[in-house]
């Protein structure tokens, strides 16, 4: 198993077409644009603003999953992309005030059948170390899947939830 930052995006797209899995979870979520096989606007967005924000994850030379992430703030989503006011005092309280220099998971997708390999945990190990190095203060990640939610607990993030989205949040802030 390794990870790898930055991939072709042309061969990370043929890749992307073929999870059924992530799609069909999309549309349980009506998180789906038209094209729901084709990489959205916003996960390009991200990947082409820095090749490092698309990490693949390989198994005997398979791409078995990704992480796809972008700087953050407890105020904005995005740079010029203010956040809703409950999203910024959830992530402001679990953060102890107001933060800058994050990373937000914005897609981490592991296929069904690696799942329960210990594979999630080796990556999370391996991100956080890697935002370490690049000099950054800590994640944030949205989740409602139940594996992702006890690996988060694990780790020692901080939970909150937000209501309206229906989402569980996790921070970690980390230690300098």
């Amino acid at each position: 198993m390794e990870f790898i930052i930055g991939y072709d995006l042309r061969r990370f797209g043929k890749y992307y077409r073929r999870l059924a899995d992530l799609h069909a979870y999309y549309r349980t979520r009506s998180l789906v644009e038209r094209n729901f096989n084709d990489l959205g606007d916003d996960e390009r967005g991200h990947i082409e603003s820095g090749p490092s924000h698309l990490i693949i994850w390989k198994d005997q030379d398979q791409i078995i999953g990704h992480a796809i992430w972008h700087e953050t703030s407890t105020d904005e989503m995005t740079k010029g992309n203010p956040r809703e006011d409950d999203d910024r005092e959830t992530l402001q309280r679990l953060f102890g005030g107001r933060r800058d220099n994050l990373a937000e998971f914005h897609e981490v997708w592991l296929q069904a059948e690696h799942r329960g390999k210990g594979y999630g945990n080796q990556f999370f190990s391996f991100f956080e170390e890697s935002l370490r190095e690049r000099g950054l203060d800590g994640i944030v990640y949205y989740s409602e899947d139940p594996a992702a939610i006890a690996l988060c607990r694990k780790r020692g993030y901080k939970e909150g939830y937000l209501e309206r989205e229906g989402w569980n949040v996790f921070v970690i802030l980390f230690s300098k």
